[in-house]
């Protein structure tokens, strides 16, 4: 393969958070780059004649392992994957970390390159072949995207799926995913669209929301990506650092003590849940107790026992329809960092929201 062309264009009118303020470069594999609406529809109409199919992994960058195992199952059925680059602006609330979400176009790109050649190297799979990264003000082109409960805009919201759970504590969340999902589905025109069983309550949202509007689109759902210690692969998880890191792993223990719960036979939403909330309130103790220098504080936002459709929690569980079992907690910021300690990207002065979960029975 030809050697990386380095060619460089800048593109006017960037918005704040789209990565393509970053400097083009036209890349060495068959991916090709979008920024513009047009061009990728002329792109998608010729595929659609040639009768090729469309997978579409949506992200907002920082990827990781989880999304490259999207893409996997992507171009295990379908010919074509696209994947979109785009933080999101409105599906974060006025006071969160929008401005630190980490941005690494360069290093995305070049993850998505070596997968791709990955896959050429595997007969009857798909290629990555197309990626949007779109600038804010192609993705809202008439009014400035807005984090305010009652702002204005154009926008899609689906409730209650969208009130209950990250929702009480993020009341823009969904409004903001739906919203740009229902203008990336728009645009793509996927047959499938591939997401993440972590964001499990995302993925509900989503397939309401392609049920409730018709949309001639399948949603598929990937199963989530752990590190070796257990903890869910996420984009935020490079601001933990050390300190923080070791003591997150607390929500994937006190989740997986409850499902072994159901696995012994506990239908009823106390048997289940009492491990989880027992070990979290135990470890938040014995940190709470330490020295500030020594200590990783957090907060259980919720441990959930949810049905599977319509998020609502469950006093039982019914063995044939299943459970959503989930769980999200914030890493307090470090109080007293250590001299040379590893403090994550932005050195541990802000809180980390953590999300976690585990499907009890039927899958969906």
């Amino acid at each position: 393969m030809a050697s990386t062309a380095r060619l460089f264009k800048r593109v006017s009118h960037c918005g704040l958070h789209s990565p393509t303020c970053l400097p083009y470069r036209a890349y060495s594999s068959a991916i090709r780059v979008f920024r513009q609406v047009p061009e990728l529809r002329d792109h998608r109409r010729k595929l659609l004649l040639s009768n090729r199919k469309v997978g579409f992994v949506p992200t907002m960058g920082a990827l990781h392992e989880g999304h490259l195992s999207l893409v996997r199952q992507a171009a295990a059925e379908n010919e074509e994957v696209f994947v979109s680059i785009y933080v999101n602006p409105t599906q974060f609330g006025v006071n969160e970390d929008l401005d630190k979400y980490p941005k690494t176009w360069e290093k995305d790109m070049k993850q998505l390159e070596t997968l791709d050649q990955e896959l050429a190297t595997k007969p009857g799979l798909g290629r990555l072949s197309a990626v949007f990264a779109p600038t804010t003000k192609v993705m809202y082109p008439t009014l400035p995207p807005t984090s305010e409960v009652e702002g204005e805009g154009s926008f899609v919201t689906i409730t209650p799926l969208g009130k209950v759970l990250e929702g009480a504590s993020r009341p823009v969340f969904f409004r903001g995913v739906a919203t740009v999902c229902m203008k990336l589905f728009n645009i793509v025109q996927p047959e499938r669209v591939y997401l993440g069983q972590k964001d499990i309550q995302q993925t509900v949202v989503l397939r309401r929301m392609v049920k409730d509007f018709h949309l001639d689109t399948e949603v598929r759902i990937g199963t989530t990506q752990r590190e070796p210690d257990g903890l869910a692969m996420s984009s935020r998880n490079v601001y933990l650092g050390a300190r923080r890191r070791k003591v997150a792993t607390v929500l994937s223990l006190a989740l997986g003590m409850a499902e072994q719960q159901w696995k012994m036979g506990m239908r009823s939403r106390d048997e289940i849940l009492w491990p989880a909330n027992d070990i979290s309130a135990s470890v938040k103790q014995r940190q709470d107790e330490l020295p500030a220098s020594k200590r990783a504080r957090f907060e259980v936002d919720y441990i959930s026992l949810v049905d599977q459709e319509t998020l609502q929690e469950l006093e039982e569980v019914d063995p044939a329809k299943g459970a959503i079992l989930s769980g999200a907690i914030k890493m307090e910021p470090l109080e007293e960092p250590r001299p040379e300690e590893d403090c994550g990207l932005t050195g541990g002065g802000e809180p980390v929201r953590l999300i976690d979960n585990i499907i009890l029975g039927p899958t969906l």
